[in-house]
C-alpha cells in the first residue's frame, strides 16, 4: 500500500502538468478537441438511471476482443447500462459505429487523483472490467474503495512486463488483489499472474477469439473485387515503421513473374502511407491512396489502404496477409481477425504479444510463420502460385477459429455472479 500512496501522491503534483500534457497530444492528433474535458474526469454525457457496468480497455486491440461479449451482456441483460472507456481517438472511432444501443462510450481519465475521483462520482458504477493488460493504479484503487467489484478480462501479462513487475512484486500484488476476480487468456498468464501475488485466477480463454468478424459495406467490397478483377492480391496489415522495406522487396519479387499482381498495404497508423509509399515508389511502383479517394485501377501495384475502421473490407479482397508488427521487435498484431475471415496470416519471427494464440494457430497449419524478411518473397510467390495450398490453409483458418467458439460463454458464467442483481 505504501507503493500506491506514493504514486498516489506523485500524481497530486503532477496534476497541474495535465492541460500541458493534453494540448502536445491535441498538437500530434492524440485527442479529440472536443472531448478533453472527459480525459480529466468531466462527463461527456448524463449516467443513464439504473445498473451501469464500466468496461475498460486500452485502445482499438481490446475494444474489438469485447464486442461480442457487451453484444451478448446487452441481449441478456437489457437492464444494465454499459459504459466503454479507452485511450485513443482510433477505438473511439470504431466503438462509435460498433456499440449496441444501451453501451456507450467516453475517454478514459487521467490516473490524477482529481480526475479519478470526478469520474467515478459521476458514473458511480456497479462492477468494472478491465481488458487484458493496462493497469492504472489510481483508477483501479478508486473503483475498488467504492466496495463494487473489479474483474480482469481476457488477462495477459508479457514475459517482459512479467520481469519488470518482479522486481517490485509487493507493489504489484497488492495492486493485483484489488482484483475480485482476474481471468486469464492462457495458462501461461495464469502462472504469470498467480506468481506476482494474484488472488482468484481463472483460464478462461482468449476472448479476442470470441470477437464478431470485421464488418464490412458488402456494395463497396463487390466494386472493389470488379476493379480488382483476377490479378493475384495479398495483404499487410498494420504495418510499422522499419517493415515497409521487406514489403517492397518481396512484392517486386512476385511482380517479376506477375505483373498485374497486386499489395493493399494497410499502414498501423494511417499518417504514415506517403512515407511508407516511398519504399516502393523509389522502385518504380504506382501507388494509390484509399483516403484521396484513389482505386486500385491496372496501373496500380500497391493501393495504400490508409483510413480507419475498413480492415474488415481489405481482408476479403485478399487470400494471404502479412501480419505487421512482426517483423520488427514489436510482438506482432492479432492474427485472429485475418484467419476468421478465412485469410491464411503470415507472420515473422516477433509475435511476443501472440505467442500462445500464434503457436496454436501453426500447430493447426492455420498459420504461415517465417523466420526472418528475407524469407517473405519466396513464401509469397509459392502460396500465391499454388492454389491447393492456400486454399486448404484458409479452410483450417476457418476451422481452428471456429474451434473456440465456447470462450464467450464461458466468461459470461464467470462474471455472471459478479454482475448487479435484476430487479424483481
Amino acid at each position: 500500500m505504501v507503493g500506491q500512496a506514493v504514486y498516489g501522491g506523485v500524481g497530486a503534483l503532477l496534476a497541474p502538468l495535465a492541460p500541458t500534457l493534453l494540448r502536445h497530444r491535441l498538437k500530434h492528433g492524440k485527442e479529440d478537441p472536443a472531448r478533453t474535458g472527459e480525459r480529466l474526469g468531466h462527463p461527456g454525457l448524463a449516467r443513464p438511471a439504473g445498473p451501469l457496468i464500466w468496461i475498460h480497455g486500452a485502445s482499438v486491440g481490446e475494444a474489438q476482443s469485447v464486442l461480442a461479449l457487451i453484444a451478448r451482456l446487452r441481449a441478456e441483460r437489457p437492464d444494465i447500462s454499459i459504459l466503454v472507456t479507452t485511450g485513443t481517438v482510433s477505438s473511439a472511432n470504431l466503438l462509435q459505429d460498433r456499440l449496441p444501443d444501451g453501451a456507450f462510450h467516453q475517454f478514459v481519465p487521467l490516473d490524477l487523483p482529481a480526475a479519478t475521483a470526478r469520474f467515478i462520482a459521476h458514473w458511480r458504477p456497479d462492477a468494472a472490467f478491465w481488458v487484458e493488460s493496462e493497469l492504472w493504479p489510481g483508477l483501479i484503487r478508486a473503483m475498488d474503495e467504492t466496495g463494487k467489484p473489479l474483474i480482469l478480462l481476457n488477462g495477459r501479462m508479457s514475459a517482459r512486463s512479467f520481469g519488470r513487475w518482479k522486481l517490485a512484486r509487493p507493489v504489484i500484488s497488492a495492486l493485483l488483489r484489488r482484483f475480485a476476480l482476474i481471468l486469464t487468456q492462457s495458462a501461461e498468464h495464469s502462472e504469470r499472474f498467480r506468481a506476482l501475488g494474484a488472488g482468484n485466477v481463472v483460464e478462461a480463454g482468449n476472448l479476442k477469439h470470441a470477437a464478431v468478424a470485421l464488418t464490412v459495406d458488402d456494395a463497396e467490397l463487390a466494386r472493389l473485387q470488379c476493379c480488382i478483377g483476377d490479378r493475384p492480391v495479398w495483404l499487410a496489415a498494420s504495418v510499422h515503421p522499419g517493415e515497409e522495406q521487406a514489403l517492397a522487396d518481396a512484392h517486386r519479387h512476385l511482380l517479376q513473374g506477375h505483373a498485374g499482381a497486386l499489395l493493399i498495404a494497410v499502414p498501423r497508423h494511417p499518417a504514415r502511407a506517403a512515407e511508407m509509399a516511398r519504399a516502393f515508389t523509389s522502385q518504380g511502383m504506382a501507388v494509390t491512396f484509399r483516403s484521396r479517394g484513389e482505386d486500385p485501377d491496372a496501373e496500380c501495384s500497391v493501393h495504400f489502404a490508409d483510413t480507419m475502421g475498413e480492415l474488415g473490407l481489405f481482408y476479403r479482397l485478399a487470400p494471404l496477409a502479412v501480419i505487421g508488427g512482426s517483423f520488427i521487435p514489436h510482438g506482432g498484431q492479432n492474427l485472429l481477425e485475418a484467419a476468421r475471415l478465412g485469410v491464411v496470416p503470415l507472420c515473422g519471427p516477433s509475435m511476443e504479444n501472440f505467442r500462445a494464440v500464434a503457436e496454436e494457430m501453426q500447430d493447426a497449419g492455420a498459420m504461415i510463420r517465417v523466420d526472418g524478411a528475407t524469407m517473405l518473397p519466396g513464401t509469397i510467390k509459392r502460396l500465391l502460385t499454388t492454389p491447393e495450398e492456400l486454399a486448404e490453409a484458409r479452410l483450417r483458418c476457418l476451422e481452428a477459429t471456429a474451434a473456440h467458439d465456447g470462450v464467450l460463454p464461458r466468461v459470461l458464467a464467470e462474471i455472471a455472479p459478479y454482475l448487479p442483481q435484476e430487479l424483481s
